[in-house]
């Protein structure tokens, strides 16, 4: 009688509370149930379940040896699913988290490209300025822009995305255009976003570091309305470089202090380490990792390619 076989019966039996329903559960008859059951007391020696007529509980020796075979059982099935992902086409739902300033034209060519490429996947996206909980909420993945990734999470470093300080040809117009952070005033009022800290923000360039705080003129949780507040004339906005490089290239924007940099936080890709990395998200963060990692060489020093670009647990 099969080892391996009567371990999985033996759990089935503990969690359906009976032989009858872990039969069924199987597919099996009760009393082949019953068999495997009495093979593995057999073989360790022990009683593992006490029986009776109307009720079965485990035996202290059945106790421990359940919590065991429970936790062999989720290794060997994980071992499985490792070795099934190399060859299994991806398919399903993959249901992942962004922020908001995710809705780019560059970020879409990459979904369609991805979607060319694996037709059997359904992306279910899901863009908001917050830390969704993976687990809670059944997120198969993340892609988070943060210089602290959680310790918590398996993460993969994708590229850094600039910030950096815009505003309207009309409103500098009206406000007078500074040269230089210091520069920067009162007057300049400025859009902030409620989803992180940029009270005060720090230039870097070449005369030095400049920390310049941040006068707010209107705070929003949305990049999309505050890159709309700015073309309308409200005042100025640290924003994604992902999201304004139409407005800049055609100059319905202007970027000010072009020689200085501000924060450049890096996306990561981000996946519980509770669960198991499927197909369908392998093949996604390797896909969105080949197109962005060449977006990033202007802004990180680390190689394209190599360790320091593996996924790794951190803590």
């Amino acid at each position: 009688m099969d080892g391996l076989t009567s371990l999985r019966v033996f759990r089935d039996v503990v969690e359906a509370g009976s032989f009858v329903k872990a039969a069924e559960r199987l597919d099996i008859s009760t009393a082949m149930t019953s068999k495997h059951v009495a093979n593995l007391e057999r073989q360790l020696g022990v009683r593992l379940l006490n029986r009776t007529t109307r009720h079965l509980s485990l035996t202290e020796a059945g106790s421990v040896y359940y919590e065991q075979c429970r936790e062999a059982l989720d290794i060997l099935q994980a071992a499985e699913a490792a070795v099934g992902s190399q060859t299994d086409k991806p398919r399903g739902v993959l249901k992942i988290t962004a922020p908001g300033w995710f809705a780019t034209a560059k970020f879409a060519d990459i979904l369609v490209a991805y979607r060319a490429r694996y037709p059997e996947v359904l992306i279910d996206l899901r863009l908001e300025n917050r830390f969704a909980d993976l687990v809670e909420e059944g997120y198969d993945m993340a892609l988070r822009a943060t210089s602290e990734p959680s310790p918590t999470m398996i993460v993969r470093p994708l590229c850094k995305v600039p910030f950096v300080l815009v505003g309207s040809p009309d409103y500098l117009k009206r406000n007078g255009q500074p040269q230089h952070p210091r520069d920067l005033v009162e007057r300049n009022e400025i859009v902030l976003p409620t989803y992180t800290s940029v009270d005060s923000v720090e230039f870097s360039g070449p005369d030095g570091v400049f920390t310049i705080k941040n006068n707010a003129v209107l705070k929003t949780n949305d990049s999309s309305m505050s890159l709309q507040l700015v073309r309308a004339g409200l005042g100025l906005a640290y924003l994604p470089e992902w999201i304004v490089e139409q407005e800049l290239a055609t100059g319905v924007l202007t970027h000010l202090f072009p020689a200085y940099t501000t924060f450049a936080p890096r996306v990561y890709a981000v996946y519980t380490s509770r669960k198991y990395m499927t197909t369908k998200v392998r093949t996604f963060i390797d896909f969105v990792f080949e197109a962005l990692s060449t977006d990033d060489s202007g802004h990180n020093s680390a190689p394209a390619r190599g360790p320091s670009n593996s996924p790794r647990k951190l803590g």
